[in-house]
């Protein structure tokens, strides 16, 4: 049995502990907004927070997230209403969406550390999160909106 926090309440998997996290996320609590893409922790579309720290889920064995906290984009902001949440609508970032979960949460974690990013921090910290569509330029000016927006 692995307890951890996901999205603020306390939970219990009896999943093997070497099941990805997104597996668990995903099918034991039905949380579908975290997607798989490629299922080695190169594209970023399974980005969760794990204490705070952006991470790939796909990648992240559960006993890893033993007595951690967990945010789902699903936890992020129940009402919609976090600041990168709001961003990408207002610039209307997303082309299929597929990775825009993972590009939220990465994002999410950015404007805590980085209050003010430039383009080369926000290049940086979302430089683990690939998008198919090439929404990059989008991507950046909801990171700088979603920053002024948190600061405001």
């Amino acid at each position: 049995m692995t307890d951890f926090t996901l999205n603020g309440e306390a939970v219990t998997s009896d999943a093997d502990p070497a099941t990805p996290l997104l597996w668990v996320i995903r099918e034991r609590f039905g949380l579908t907004g975290t997607k798989y893409g490629c299922g080695v922790g190169a594209c970023g579309a399974c980005t969760v927070h794990l204490n705070g720290q952006p991470v790939p889920s796909c990648a992240l064995p559960l006993d890893a997230a033993a007595d951690g906290e967990i945010t789902t984009i699903e936890g992020l902001a129940p009402d919609g209403n976090h600041p990168v949440q709001q961003a990408w609508i207002e610039v209307d970032v997303p082309q299929c969406g597929y990775c825009q979960s993972g590009q939220i949460m990465a994002t999410a974690a950015m404007i805590r550390e980085v209050p003010d990013p430039t383009d080369a921090d926000i290049d940086a910290y979302l430089s683990g999160n690939l998008c198919r569509c090439g929404v990059y330029n989008r991507i950046r000016a909801a990171a700088k909106r979603a920053a002024e927006i948190a600061r405001s």
